[in-house]
């Protein structure tokens, strides 16, 4: 049984929101979750299945992007900026 797309695009906007924050850098985990709110929000009224399915899939492979871009971060720790540190 296919899982609804309903369910599947709030799974994966929860999964990339979680991986985002998991960014070491203030200004990536920022922008990053700025940038998957304003995109899920953008696209909240599309309703061709087709497109749904190809944002889906898009979206799969930027989790993807952000779990590696946050494991590279890892491994270049810098010192917090002051707004962190509030």
């Amino acid at each position: 049984m296919a899982v609804p797309a309903s369910t599947q695009v709030l799974s994966l906007y929860r999964v990339m929101l979680k991986e985002s924050k998991k960014f070491s850098s203030y200004n990536y985990r920022t922008f990053a979750i700025r940038r998957i709110k304003d995109t899920f929000r953008e696209n909240k009224n599309v309703t061709n299945p087709e497109v749904i399915q190809e944002l889906i899939e898009k979206a799969k492979d930027n989790v993807e992007i952000i779990r590696r871009q946050v494991l590279i971060g890892q491994l270049y720790t810098t010192q917090k900026l002051i707004i962190e540190n509030l």
